[in-house]
């Protein structure tokens, strides 16, 4: 399985805005490390709701190269994955998966947990910059485990693994996940201090204590940044059935659809409380947002293009502020807003890659390191456009929509890896969008 097939592509006609209802799928973020935290659990586990995205098929890919036995069913309706481990024993994982997904490095804490042993390939994904490993290879080394590189393969080994204080220079979601699941089954107590606070982290930790895991992480805990994880035998650890939440990063992409498309756009289903910092953005740019929490739903009314402007400055921060994941959306619904917004990249560097094939279609963006600066109000014409990176290929999704004639977005396969049918959800908001093979 690769992550991306070349010959795809997404044909577009713009100029229509977007109407209608639609629901928002299971959260990818959420699913890949509960996918990997199945590995502790000697047993089956039913995972509800999982997306229908190639990055969930090459998980499950890499769960079954280690002996265990993955069943799915339902995609599109119940989208169920079932889990056994029982029979797990390899702890080599194969290099075609790993170097396709970046997610896959969150097997690492589970396999020492599991195993004690782990070999795998530096991982892979979209390139969107310096992404380092280094605190999650940390995090593991300071619970006891042995890890050494041999080429392009890093090594992890432990006879046991002992609770410890990790304190991280920066909240990863990532490192605080593996150093979660490594500690499960550790002698002893581990503290993590600036541990990441996405509801993804939330999740794990949800799904391991259903499971018979003892983790400490709500009340004063998770807003300082603190998760205390209790040492217990792997054997204590029982099957679990779990529902993954909806995707915030799939949901923010739509609003910002909607926003620069123009239209009423409802989205059921959507997870309530993580949208706050996108829908604050969007509110200030002049579109209303209505918020029904008894039925998990959000309306945007961007009709009135008249009021759509932009706001002077967005910086991309750690939850709840605003996600990096959103930032190429956002540009791309600014280059319809009227004015100037400037976007500050504060978690990966690299990450503007979309502004050239914007400005191919007109855009009047410019990018000095870090910041990016968006002159909206300008006709954005239809191109073939190149998605290079997952995020980035949604956004040129939005900028198409938006654009005269027609634009064609290639190398589409990047935008599977986490929307499981975009074609599809924007063609009931009345879109005229293909896939193109």
């Amino acid at each position: 399985m690769t992550h991306c097939r070349d010959n795809e592509s997404i044909w577009i006609e713009g100029k229509r805005p977007l109407n209608g209802r639609i629901q928002i799928q299971g959260s990818k973020n959420a699913a890949l490390p509960i996918l990997a935290a199945c590995m502790l659990i000697p047993g089956k586990c039913v995972l509800k709701g999982c997306p229908d995205i190639t990055d969930i098929k090459c998980m499950c890919s890499l769960l079954q190269s280690t002996g265990a036995e993955v069943e799915i069913c339902g995609m599109k309706t119940g989208n169920q994955i079932t889990v056994d481990t029982r029979n797990v024993r390899k702890h080599r994982l194969p290099e075609k998966y790993v170097s396709a997904m970046r997610s896959s490095v969150v097997l690492m804490g589970a396999m020492l947990g599991r195993l004690g042993e782990v070999c795998v390939n530096y991982p892979g994904g979209c390139v969107i910059g310096e992404r380092p490993i280094d605190l999650h290879l940390c995090g593991l080394e300071k619970l006891g485990a042995q890890i050494w590189t041999e080429g392009n393969h890093i090594h992890a080994y432990a006879d046991e693994l002992r609770g410890t204080v990790i304190e991280l220079p920066f909240p990863s979601v990532g490192a605080t996940q593996n150093i979660i699941m490594a500690a499960v089954t550790a002698q002893g107590t581990t503290v993590i201090k600036n541990a990441a606070r996405e509801p993804e982290v939330t999740e794990l930790c949800k799904f391991l204590n259903r499971a018979g895991a003892k983790i400490d992480y709500a009340g004063a805990f998770l807003p300082e940044g603190r998760i205390v994880i209790y040492g217990i035998e792997l054997s204590r650890l029982h099957e679990v059935s779990y529902e993954i939440i909806t995707d915030r990063i799939v949901a923010g992409t739509y609003l910002f659809a909607a926003l620069a498309a123009g239209g009423e756009v409802t989205l059921e289903n959507i997870p309530i409380g993580q949208l706050d910092s996108t829908c604050d953005i969007i509110t200030r740019m002049g579109a209303a947002i209505a918020l029904d929490e008894d039925r998990n739903e959000v309306t945007i009314y961007a009709d009135d293009r008249s009021k759509i402007f932009n706001i002077p400055y967005v910086e991309t921060q750690v939850y709840p502020a605003f996600p990096t994941d959103l930032q190429s959306p956002l540009i791309a619904a600014a280059c319809m807003a009227k004015g100037q917004l400037k976007v500050r990249e504060k978690i990966f560097s690299s990450r503007f890659r979309i502004v050239e094939e914007l400005r191919r279609m007109g855009a009047d963006v410019t990018v000095e390191g870090d910041l990016a600066v968006v002159t909206g109000g300008r006709e954005l014409e239809g191109r073939t456009v190149i998605a290079r990176e997952l995020r980035g290929g949604a956004a040129l999704v939005i900028a198409g929509l938006c654009a005269s004639g027609i634009t064609t977005v290639t190398d589409s396969g990047y935008i599977e890896r986490g929307y499981q049918d975009i074609v599809g959800d924007l063609t009931k908001l009345g879109a005229r969008i293909k896939n193109r093979n």
